[in-house]
């Protein structure tokens, strides 16, 4: 597809285009062919130039629009019909053309387009999506890896070695070039791979009316004639032509700037209207914030007002994650550190007699083996794969920061109803006409009785019951559907409850809203607690509303009771309160109904409309079972030291009877109405003894997570509504519901639940925790054992002169066993006691006052032994072999290390020998390449080594089997000898004591 500007008043090079239409056209520039186009609506054609020279008509036949550019796809190209594409809607004035007009112009009608239409129209339009980021090349990924300084020493090793006919050396050095880019290389697109995956999990969908069907399909599927429908909370996916609206409010800062809320609406408007003032029409990327409509799609993808801004979006770069921040600055350090070690061994190197050109490629060698330049390359991948690892648990992973932080929470702050609770809404008991109705039947089968004293009453409609049910399923944007014999629900499920109650009373919501027309409505918002729709009927309008109690009684004036209408006085009103307390304490979610009648139905329904006017009917009280799972996982965040607050809009009885069927820990409640009365001091001072926030709206949970951050907290917070963002955004880590969740929650948050259950924000919290001990095992691995190849190489020169192993050897050790085991180790499974331990603090990171004790304690441990095998091995045979016996040991070491190093406090045994498969199948390929370099004659040659026998080898074994002992039980005696400043930075601990 093309796009491009438009110039009015051109002239053509050869045959004008205004000459054959007789109007001024429109212009399209891209690259080397100009297309011309009548901006007239009453031609029949468009005329083309450019295309071979000449002027052509082409029918617009397949477009009614006034100025749809077809050109063949490539110039110089014969026109005819199955070879042209739609390339731009240049000059569409859209806000200016009425409904009927911009869909007749999309051959779309308000029911939607057919699916042969849709798909038709996918094929010449292509997907609805901004130009991506053109991918690396492979090959520029695989020579990435060679951008390095560490590389580059070693290619100016390699180029010595060459210069001094050492061509033996220089083709070992550069084979472990090559593979080690290789191996960075798979790492890379593995770690590609599984962001790829997560994106694809998190790709939006909408909802569009085809074939006269409510479908939901991702975004990318919508095409110019789509009509889709928007809402509270929407991201609208496309640019489109309002048809329908009720209240419809976007904000359109991502593309005019203002931050404040649009109201749309669907008559046309003059031409000349600056973008930002076209009311009637609705941008892709903008965020609707109130209301709902219907809008005719008219651009999609590179063509949508945004496309324009599309180059600018893809300069952004990827934020590296405070973890691969912080292993950059440690690959750093340690790159200094080791310089400065390394001169001190050439130093010493020389002092002892050691040649030049031995020493500078031992120096050469010992720098690349001892610094860790792999290390942050094995943290993305880690961190990559184990986000997929979460993604298999319903955890799906927006941000990588969200893996780190996970860790640490302390406290998650968690919606009750569908995260809590099933989300599975029947409702159970009906207060109406002063006395309490029992609801029989289960699920969403529209079969049950209405008893009040174990009998049967009426509920046909010229009953209180009657016309509350009529208001429940009315007042609604639910529907109930039969699929085969059983009934499935289509929207939210509490009102869905309400449809299923009102068709056990033979009420059918489709039927009647066929009967009558709806006129108005004001869409149900979280902050205003209600929701009303107006009907023309017979002889009167009617609005019909439905909302909290608490909002309801502050609109009612009248009560209606036994078909008559009666003062809602202080009597009614405590009776209704009453009654409300009853069905909350038993676990009730409560909707109380009324309505009010008029003689016109107003254009605009508005609040005010019904305030103070409005006949109370009754209240509905519907259960919502707890989820089973949800009681382990309290149970489970307790032990693992998280607290939980639940947060709901319900009735604080409610609130309460669920935390108790929950096994919340037992604490204070705090209503909406007493937070509003609290200061953010007092907040904070008070929140500490709260577990329940019932009442609560969007807004108040900002305050919340200010409090709980303000004590030192990390916190996690769930919403679904375009009101919860700011509490999203504003927690330590966001969590959104990947089903009841808008669009605008699951941009501002750093992690989505794809089932809305508490139990997996549980489980990502043990995933997190899990990578997160993953990376500090290969943080030990590789720090501790490239520590222990410099204290063996310095001991060894320093003492006898000489190298243990040579510069070959080296950089072949760093090769086996660095790059075969740090993944395997970063792919540990999880140990079983990932919730059994505290949260981590966020200042306490991979390296921790304990974890540099056991690396400093177990690289001595491994540079004595190689230095004293060494010793004792260069007087009891041939330098060769005692070489080839140091390398082997070496080795051996590092590969022992691995195992140790799976867990800082567990034993191999306790963590089981097989249940890390790889890292098993890693060593065991380390291992064959080891003995290929000893035994092969061409691995003798590269390497200088020589076979070693049974009894050599048992040297090497016993030797790491002594060091692999000692770790272990350490382990067995005193498991956290090295865990200080694991969970708390040791300062923190130290100030806690002074207080």
């Amino acid at each position: 597809m093309w796009s491009g500007k438009r110039r009015r008043d051109q002239r053509t090079p050869a045959s004008s285009a205004t000459a054959a239409t007789g109007k001024i056209p429109c212009v399209i520039e891209r690259g080397p062919t100009t297309v011309f186009a009548s901006a007239t609506e009453t031609h029949d054609y468009f005329t083309t130039e450019g295309i071979r020279g000449s002027v052509r008509r082409v029918p617009r036949a397949r477009t009614s629009t006034s100025c749809v550019l077809l050109v063949p796809m490539w110039s110089g190209q014969s026109p005819h019909v199955g070879s042209y594409g739609i390339v731009a809607s240049v000059a569409q004035e859209w806000h200016a053309r009425t409904v009927s007009e911009a869909l007749e112009a999309l051959n779309s009608r308000a029911s939607g387009l057919s699916e042969n239409e849709a798909r038709r129209l996918l094929a010449t339009h292509g997907p609805n999506r901004l130009e991506a980021k053109r991918k690396t090349p492979a090959i520029v990924l695989f020579l990435r890896q060679f951008l390095n300084p560490l590389i580059y020493v070693l290619l100016a090793a390699t180029i010595i070695s060459v210069a001094l006919a050492h061509y033996l050396d220089a083709a070992v050095i550069l084979a472990v070039l090559v593979l080690n880019a290789v191996i960075g290389f798979i790492q890379e697109q593995q770690a590609a791979r599984a962001m790829e995956a997560l994106v694809k999990m998190t790709a939006p969908r909408a909802q569009v009316r085809r074939d006269a069907t409510v479908m939901t399909i991702p975004v990318e599927e919508i095409v110019p004639g789509d009509v889709i429908l928007l809402e509270s909370g929407n991201r609208v996916p496309a640019d489109a032509r309002v048809i329908e609206e009720a209240n419809l409010k976007v904000i359109e800062a991502s593309l005019t700037g203002e931050s404040t809320s649009v109201d749309k609406e669907v008559a046309p408007l003059p031409e000349d209207t600056p973008v930002a003032e076209r009311n009637n029409m609705v941008f892709m990327g903008t965020n609707v914030t109130h209301g709902r409509a219907a809008a005719v799609v008219v651009s999609t993808g590179m063509n949508t007002a945004i496309g324009g801004i599309a180059t600018a979006l893809q300069q952004l770069v990827d934020e590296a994650t405070p973890v691969e921040k912080s292993m950059r600055k440690l690959s750093h350090y340690t790159v200094f550190l080791v310089l400065g070690i390394v001169g001190i061994l050439a130093g010493v190197g020389i002092y002892r007699g050691m040649s030049p050109l031995e020493v500078i490629f031992l120096a050469v060698a010992a720098a690349v083996s001892a610094i860790p330049e792999g290390l942050p390359a094995v943290v993305t991948v880690v961190l990559a794969l184990g986000m997929r690892l979460m993604a298999k648990r319903n955890a799906i992973i927006r941000r990588l920061v969200a893996v780190e932080t996970l860790g640490s929470a302390t406290v998650i702050c968690t919606d009750k109803t569908g995260t809590l609770t099933m989300n599975e809404m029947t409702v159970r008991r009906i207060y109406v006409d002063g006395r309490f109705v029992h609801v029989t039947g289960e699920g969403y089968s529209p079969e049950g009785e209405f008893l009040s004293d174990s009998a049967a009453i009426a509920s046909d409609e010229g009953t209180t019951l009657g016309l509350l049910l009529r208001t429940g399923a009315l007042c609604n944007e639910a529907s109930l559907v039969k699929r085969g014999e059983s009934y499935e629900i289509v929207g939210d499920p509490t009102e869905a409850s309400l449809v299923v109650a009102a068709a056990k009373a033979g009420i059918d919501k489709e039927r009647l809203q066929h009967r009558l027309r709806r006129t108005c409505e004001i869409p149900f918002e979280s902050e205003q607690q209600y929701m009303a729709v107006g009907y023309a009927e017979e002889t009167l309008a009617r609005v019909y509303v439905k909302g909290s109690v608490e909002q309801l009684l502050t609109f009612c004036d009248k009560v209606l009771h036994d078909g008559h209408s009666t003062p809602l006085d202080d009597a009614a009103k405590g009776a209704i309160l009453e009654a409300t307390e009853a069905l909350a304490a038993g676990a009730l979610r409560v909707i109380a109904l009324g309505y009010a009648d008029f003689p016109a139905s107003p254009d605009k329904l508005k609040c005010n409309h019904f305030a103070g006017n409005l006949t109370f009917l009754g209240l509905a009280g519907m259960a919502d079972p707890p989820r089973e799972e949800a009681r382990l996982a309290i149970k489970q965040c307790h032990d693992a030291g998280i607290r939980v607050i639940m947060i709901t809009g319900d009735h604080r009885a409610t609130a309460e009877a669920i935390a108790f069927q929950l096994d919340l820990p037992k604490g204070r409640t705090i209503e909406g109405s007493e937070l509003e009365k609290i200061g953010d001091e007092d907040l904070a001072k008070e929140i500490e003894g709260v577990t329940v926030f019932a009442r609560i709206e969007p807004l108040h949970k900002l305050r919340i997570v200010n409090a709980l951050k303000s004590k030192g907290h990390v916190v996690a917070m769930t919403g679904d509504g375009v009101n919860d963002a700011p509490a999203l955004k504003s927690a330590n880590i966001g969590i959104a519901m990947g089903i009841t969740g808008t669009d605008v929650a699951k941009e501002s948050a750093d992690m989505v639940l794809a089932d809305d259950n508490f139990a997996s924000i549980v489980a990502a919290v043990e995933e997190g925790r899990a990578i997160f001990s993953r990376l500090r095992s290969v943080v030990f691995f590789l720090l501790s054992t490239n520590l222990g190849e410099l204290i063996a190489l310095i001991l060894a020169v320093a003492v006898l002169g000489k190298a243990p192993l040579l510069a070959v050897q080296i950089i072949w050790v760093n090769l086996v066993t660095d790059t075969t085991t740090a993944i395997p180790l970063g792919l540990e499974p999880k140990s079983g006691d990932e919730l059994a331990q505290p949260p981590r603090h966020p200042r306490v990171g991979l390296l921790y006052p304990g974890n540099v004790m056991r690396i400093v304690f177990l690289a001595a441990l491994m540079g004595v032994g190689v230095f004293l095998i060494f010793d004792w091995a260069q007087d009891h045979m041939s330098m060769e072999e005692a070489r080839t016996l140091a390398f082997c040991t070496m080795v051996t070491f590092e590969l022992v290390r691995a195992f140790n190093a799976r867990s800082d406090e567990r034993t191999l045994l306790s963590l089981g020998l097989f249940t890390n498969k790889i890292l098993l199948a890693s060593i065991a390929a380390a291992v064959l390449l080891q003995l290929a370099v000893i035994y092969l004659p061409a691995g003798q040659r590269a390497f200088q080594t020589v076979p070693l026998s049974l009894e050599r080898w048992g040297i090497a074994l016993a030797a790491g089997g002594a060091l692999f002992m000692v770790e272990e039980l350490r382990k067995l005696v005193a498991p956290r000898l090295f865990s200080l400043g694991k969970w708390q930075p040791t300062r923190a601990k130290a100030s806690r004591k002074t207080r």
